[in-house]
């Protein structure tokens, strides 16, 4: 079936945990509740879910009917996907692409992950990868990025560290956010360090976390629901192996992924009212403002500076605190950015809210792999 034979589909109901460190928490715990809030969400009974689909990236087996039987909401199919960072936003797609398709009218999507349980620190790579293998971690791998972009462009270390300044200022005004407290540059700069120039105020924490979503054919939309929003556009796409020089300052996987989901929502870049963008570390914010054509290349840390990314600005970015502030549960951070983006297009974001926003974006990458910019990236677009 041809895009052009796709099924409209709407996002019904949403609902999220507050992400943070929940240790004495089970994984089970941790999600059910928030399946059931975005059922209640989207005005559906639940006997009326057709599907589910789980993603997470270290919740182990069969996450989805774990985290489902408390509910009893089983004997229906449940599919588990794992795409690192990009597992939940995959899941999102998977959700999407049967409804549009015809498969089912009405389906959830659970995102959800729990990082406590791997005891701390930077999260594992695959040994058997070779850049894993002689040290290479995400971290290392970004403050790379960073200090090329900085050399590149004439960025200071506290032209960087605004970015972490900002997203602090948003988490702040967000109640699900793991950090809620604004800080000052010296603050970030004068924490302690990671991988030149990152301190750890430019690398996002991990926690444990959940965000679902009900979506829906345009046909079944309840009328006691909240106010539907659209989706535009799923785009998943994976990272192209490339040996040899690579610019780092440009991620190849991002850039083209932007350009097909652009062209299917029919929209550009100034059509975006809000986005929720990949800022797993600050040097990522800074890229993804080029990727999308908010501004050109080489201009991001000016956008920044100008406020024009901040609440009230021409385009503001992460006004959920992003990954820096949100905090990143992996499977649960891509529903969690679609959550975000829902709110504000109905107008529900309360203290952060954008006004007048009327198309969102949602941009979830995943993984490092030897060779690949990413190893996956999902972009959601949507619409009133």
């Amino acid at each position: 079936m041809s895009r052009n034979n796709f099924r409209r589909v709407a996002v019904a109901g949403v609902a999220m945990s507050q992400f943070g460190k929940r240790p004495d928490t089970t994984l089970q715990d941790l999600g059910w509740p928030v399946v059931k809030q975005a059922i209640a969400d989207s005005g559906f009974d639940r006997k009326q879910i057709e599907a589910v689909y789980c993603g997470s990236a270290y919740g182990g087996r069969l996450v989805g009917q774990r985290v489902l039987r408390p509910l009893g909401l089983l004997g229906i199919p449940v599919v588990n996907c794992e795409n690192a960072c990009s597992s939940g936003a995959t899941a999102f797609r998977e959700a999407w692409l049967a409804i549009a398709n015809g498969l089912c009218d009405v389906a959830l999507v659970l995102g959800i992950d729990k990082l406590t349980s791997l005891g701390g620190g930077v999260l594992p790579g695959q040994p058997e990868d070779h850049e894993v293998s002689v040290g290479m971690s995400m971290p290392v791998m970004y403050a790379m990025r960073a200090r090329r972009y900085m050399h590149e462009h004439g960025i200071s270390d506290a032209d960087l560290a605004q970015v972490a300044v900002k997203a602090h200022k948003h988490g702040a005004l967000n109640p699900w956010a793991q950090l809620r407290n604004e800080v000052s540059l010296e603050q970030v700069l004068n924490a302690r360090p990671i991988a030149e120039p990152f301190t750890l105020m430019h690398c996002c924490p991990t926690g444990d976390g959940a965000s679902a979503v009900v979506l829906c054919a345009a046909e079944c939309v309840p009328a006691s629901g909240r106010k539907p929003v659209w989706v535009a556009t799923s785009h998943l796409t994976s990272g192209k192996y490339m040996t040899g020089f690579r610019d780092m300052t440009t991620p190849e996987i991002t850039v083209r992924g932007a350009k097909d989901a652009y062209e299917e929502a029919g929209i550009g870049p100034g059509d975006i009212s809000v986005a929720e963008v990949h800022d797993a570390f600050t040097i990522a914010e800074l890229l993804y403002y080029e990727a999308f054509g908010f501004c050109p290349q080489g201009e991001a840390i000016q956008l920044l500076k100008s406020s024009a990314t901040s609440v009230g600005g021409r385009i503001p970015v992460n006004p959920s605190g992003g990954l820096l502030s949100k905090g990143h549960p992996v499977g649960a951070t891509g529903i969690a950015q679609i959550t975000e983006i829902v709110w504000q297009l109905r107008g529900e974001a309360k203290g952060r809210q954008v006004e007048g926003a009327k198309v969102g974006l949602a941009h979830c990458t995943g993984g490092g792999i030897s060779g690949l910019d990413h190893g996956a990236c999902a972009i959601n677009i949507f619409t009133l």
